[in-house]
């Protein structure tokens, strides 16, 4: 057993009361009717990465309603043989806390510990809509791979909403952007490296890996010009366009700006322009690249959460993609609404069923 939970247990979380899991390292496939709190058991044990988890929510709204008291999770994490204890809460609403091993700690801590990587419906347009998206998808595939990424760009977007005040507020005497620039260079610089460097990985995953689903080019582009080179380079770049950005009243050059370009190699065709089952693969592919890669980085393969992803796959790629999952020797966490999605996989997982109980969500063995 490389990385896995062996234990779960989640306490006033969305729909779930309470509910504990026992779990043995295996894929863990979990079945019930739409609204029946699946996602919200795959949302949990994101939270056992850095970040505001698969749904991007804040602590206040992932509390049991009507209660709202509050939230616990708590998990035992077998990384590599190594056991750890993981909690994390929030109370009343506040920013969530982490404890490890029974000692407060930071969420870049509990990065170092635990590798999530997930895929939600929600991520299916990922090619077709804003730049945001991409941007937001590469970061967590960076961050897997790099776990101080999260503070770097806090860090950068702290900076540059200061930044934008000032030009909004058509300030323009230099000393009031120096230090904000000189910061806004020098992570923007260490954002765009990182971006380069899980591109890479990711390539190189693809490139050596035997599989059924597409390989995709990935580049990362700019909406216009080029990203500077050196950190030298974007303080420079941030300083001559402050004109034209007083004009526009945000910043315009940066890693903000930045975007993933994708292609589908086999056909030669932007994935923008791929046909939904086709984007759909892609996606697959990339999230079993990047475990693929941080398998050969950390020398264990990430905990997966693929959100109603057999749903969108005929039978023949299902089987591919349990055969690659177990190939792997990871621990997906996978959603669908019955039993048969799951047939290929046999009893090589272990199976739960979710059902609404009217007062809260249950989740049994199967």
């Amino acid at each position: 057993m490389a990385l896995a939970l062996t234990e779960l247990t989640v306490s006033h979380f969305r729909s779930h009361k309470l509910a504990r899991m026992a779990l043995d390292g295996r894929p863990v496939a979990l079945y019930g009717p739409n609204g029946a709190g699946k996602t919200n058991i795959l949302e949990a044990v994101s939270l056992f990465s850095p970040g505001r988890g698969m749904r991007r929510a804040s602590a206040a709204e992932m509390t049991r309603r009507p209660e709202a008291l509050g939230w616990k999770l708590s998990g035992l994490l077998d990384v590599q043989g190594c056991r750890s204890e993981i909690e994390t809460w929030s109370e009343g609403g506040a920013a969530r806390q982490v404890r490890i091993d029974g000692k407060a700690a930071s969420q870049i801590d509990l990065g170092k510990l635990a590798r999530v990587v997930w895929l939600m419906p929600a991520m299916d347009r990922l090619w077709i809509e804003g730049a945001e998206g991409r941007r937001r998808f590469l970061d967590r595939v960076t961050l897997s791979f790099d776990p101080s990424h999260a503070e770097a760009a806090l860090i950068y977007e702290k900076a540059m909403r200061e930044r934008n005040r000032l030009l909004k507020e058509q300030v323009r005497d230099a000393h009031w952007y120096a230090a904000l620039e000189a910061q806004m260079a020098e992570t923007g610089h260490r954002i765009h490296t990182a971006r380069l460097g899980a591109l890479a990985q990711l390539r190189a995953a693809q490139e050596q890996a035997e599989t059924a689903f597409p390989s995709a080019e990935l580049e990362l582009v700019q909406s216009e010009g080029d990203m500077p080179e050196s950190a030298q380079d974007l303080l420079e770049a941030l300083a001559e366009n402050r004109f034209r950005d007083l004009a526009a009243g945000r910043t315009l050059v940066g890693p903000h700006r930045s975007d993933l370009y994708g292609v589908f190699a086999a056909k030669g065709v932007a994935a923008s322009e791929c046909s939904t089952g086709e984007q759909k693969a892609l996606l697959v592919s990339l999230i079993l690249s990047n475990a693929r890669a941080l398998a050969a980085q950390v020398g264990a393969p990430p905990i997966l959460l693929l959100d109603e992803v057999a749903a969108h796959l005929d039978a023949d790629r299902r089987a591919a993609l349990y055969d690659e999952i177990c190939a792997l020797g990871a621990q997906a966490w996978m959603t669908g609404t019955g039993p048969e999605l799951f047939a290929e996989l046999g009893d090589r997982a272990q199976s739960f069923v979710v059902n609404d109980a009217g007062d809260g969500s249950t989740v049994t063995p199967a």
